[in-house]
C-alpha cells in the first residue's frame, strides 16, 4: 500500500466508542507489562505470540485484505500498524536486542499515551483474520489484537456492554439476556405450538432429557429474535429421529470471553460443559453462532476441565450435514424466495474451516447460490465481528466503515436473500441492508433447510 494512500489518525465522528478504566493512570503501565509477561509464559500463547510479534515484513499486504482499512485508509485500521503498537512494547521489554538497541530494532518504552492508542486501535478491528490468509509470513494479526484486548482488560479497559452481558451470564440467570428459567420454558412451549401450527404434527423440543445423544445450545438471542432458525433446527432433529435435548440450567451458548478474556471464556465454557455432564449427554451441539461455536470447539480441550474433555463438540451445520449424508433426512422443493447468496461467518469459515457443509445443505434443499465475488477463505467480514456488533454506540461506524465493503458486495450479487448461519452476523447484516437500502432478506441456514424437509421424514 503506497504511503500516500494512508491517512494519519484524526477525529472520527462515526467512532464514538469509549472504554473507561478504574485503574489509576500511573498504575496502568506496570500492570500492563506484568500481564504481558504472564501471557508470554503460558504454553498456549508463548510460541505463537512471540513468533507473530517477532515477525513482520512491512509489506502492507494486510492492508489490501482488510475491509475496514479499505473503507477508511486510516493508519489505525492498518493491521500491521495496530500490531506494532504491541510489537514495539514487546521488543523493548522482552527481547535482548530491544533492551540494548531500542528504537534501532523497532522497540519503544510503554507510555500512557500508547495505552490510550491501543484502546481505540484494538477495538476498531473485527478480528476477521482475512489479513492473515495471504500474509507471506502467516502473521495472525487477529491474535495480536485479542491479546491486546486481554492486556487492556487486565488494567480495566473493557467495553461496558460486554461486561454487563458477561456478568448476567455468570450470574444466577445463566444467560446474557437475564431471561428467567420460567420465561425460557414458556418460550420453548411457544415454539412447540408454532411447530404444530406450521407442520400439523407434534414436534417436541425436549428439555433436560438425561442420556440424550445431543445437548443443543443456541445463543439466547435466538430464542428472542431468531425463532425461524430454532424451528428449523427442531425439525431437523425430529426428521432424523435424533436423541436430543435442551438444557434448562445453562442454556446460552454465547461466550463473549472469546473477545477479551481467557478467564471469562473458561468460566462460561465450563458452565456449558457442566450442563452436558449433568444430563449425561455425549455431544454438545452449538446452534447457528460463529463465535460460540469457535469458543467451544477450539478451547474446550485447553480451557475445559479435565473431566469435560471427552465431550464431543460440533456445529449444528456439521450435524445436519451428517444427517443428510447418512440418509436420515431428505428434502423436497423449497419455496422460491428469489436468488440466494451465502455469507461465510468469519468464525465458522476462517476460524473453523466450515465452508462446504452449508452450501451442500442449500443445494440439497434445491436452493441455488449466487456466490459473492470473494467467498469462503476470502469472505468479507459483515463488519460486526470481534464483539463490535453488541456495541450500540458503534452502529454508525459499523454501517459506514466496518460493514461498508460487505454492503457493496451484497448489493452486487442481486440476491433477494442472504443466508448467514450466525446470530451476530444476522444482526449486523439486517442493520446493513436497512441502512444501505438494499432489497434483501436476511435468513439463517435452518430457516430455509427446515422448511424444505420432506414431511414423511417428520412423521
Amino acid at each position: 500500500m503506497p504511503e500516500s494512500t494512508i491517512k494519519q489518525p484524526s477525529a472520527d465522528p462515526t467512532y464514538p466508542f469509549r472504554s473507561e478504566s478504574p485503574v489509576a493512570r500511573e498504575e496502568r503501565k506496570a500492570r500492563f507489562l506484568g500481564a504481558l509477561k504472564d501471557i508470554l509464559e503460558l504454553d498456549i500463547y508463548d510460541r505463537p505470540l512471540r513468533m507473530y510479534l517477532d515477525t513482520c515484513a512491512r509489506c502492507n499486504n494486510c492492508a489490501e485484505q482488510c475491509p475496514v482499512f479499505k473503507a477508511t485508509g486510516d493508519v489505525r485500521d492498518l493491521p500491521a500498524w495496530r500490531s506494532d503498537l504491541l510489537r514495539r512494547v514487546y521488543r523493548r521489554y522482552f527481547t535482548p536486542s530491544g533492551r540494548i538497541l531500542g528504537r534501532l530494532v523497532g522497540a519503544k518504552r510503554l507510555t500512557a499515551g500508547d495505552i490510550d492508542a491501543m484502546v481505540e486501535a484494538f477495538y476498531r478491528c473485527t478480528m476477521c483474520r482475512r489479513c492473515g490468509v495471504h500474509c507471506p509470513l502467516a502473521v495472525d494479526n487477529a491474535l495480536i489484537t485479542r491479546i491486546g484486548r486481554v492486556l487492556l482488560a487486565e488494567i480495566g479497559f473493557v467495553p461496558k456492554n460486554i461486561t454487563v452481558s458477561v456478568a448476567a451470564q455468570l450470574g444466577s440467570g445463566g444467560n446474557t439476556s437475564s431471561i428467567p428459567k420460567a420465561a425460557f420454558l414458556d418460550t420453548l412451549d411457544f415454539l412447540e405450538e408454532e411447530l404444530a401450527d406450521e407442520t400439523g404434527i407434534q414436534i417436541p423440543i425436549p428439555r433436560d432429557v438425561e442420556g440424550a445423544e445431543y445437548l443443543f445450545a443456541a445463543p439466547v438471542s435466538d430464542y428472542i429474535m431468531e425463532a425461524d432458525t430454532l424451528l428449523g433446527i427442531a425439525r431437523v432433529f425430529h426428521a432424523a429421529g435424533a436423541s436430543w435435548t435442551v438444557g434448562t440450567e445453562d442454556f446460552d451458548a454465547i461466550n463473549y470471553g472469546l473477545f477479551y478474556s481467557d478467564e471469562k471464556l473458561e468460566e462460561i465454557l465450563n458452565r456449558l460443559l457442566a450442563e452436558v455432564k449433568r444430563l449425561k449427554c455425549r455431544t454438545l451441539v452449538i446452534g447457528e453462532c460463529g463465535h460460540a461455536t469457535k469458543a467451544a470447539l477450539l478451547f474446550h480441550r485447553v480451557l475445559g476441565k479435565p473431566e469435560y474433555r471427552d465431550i464431543r463438540i460440533e456445529s449444528i451445520l456439521q450435524v445436519t450435514r451428517r444427517f443428510l449424508a447418512e440418509g436420515r433426512i431428505a428434502f423436497t422443493a423449497t419455496e422460491d424466495r428469489g436468488p440466494v447468496t451465502y455469507h461465510d461467518p468469519c468464525n465458522l469459515g476462517r476460524g473453523l474451516g466450515i465452508y462446504e457443509e452449508p452450501r451442500e445443505l442449500l443445494r440439497a434443499a434445491g436452493i441455488g447460490i449466487v456466490e459473492m465475488e470473494s467467498n469462503r477463505g476470502m469472505s468479507l467480514c459483515c463488519g460486526g465481528g470481534g464483539g463490535l456488533v453488541v456495541a450500540p454506540d458503534l452502529e454508525p461506524w459499523r454501517m459506514s466503515v466496518g460493514g461498508l465493503k460487505k454492503a457493496e458486495q451484497l448489493r452486487a450479487t442481486g440476491a433477494r436473500v442472504v443466508v448467514a448461519p450466525c446470530a451476530n452476523c444476522k444482526k449486523q447484516l439486517r442493520e446493513l441492508v436497512k441502512h444501505h437500502k438494499i432489497e434483501m432478506e436476511v435468513a439463517g441456514l435452518h430457516d430455509l433447510v427446515g422448511r424444505a424437509l420432506k414431511r414423511e421424514e417428520k412423521a
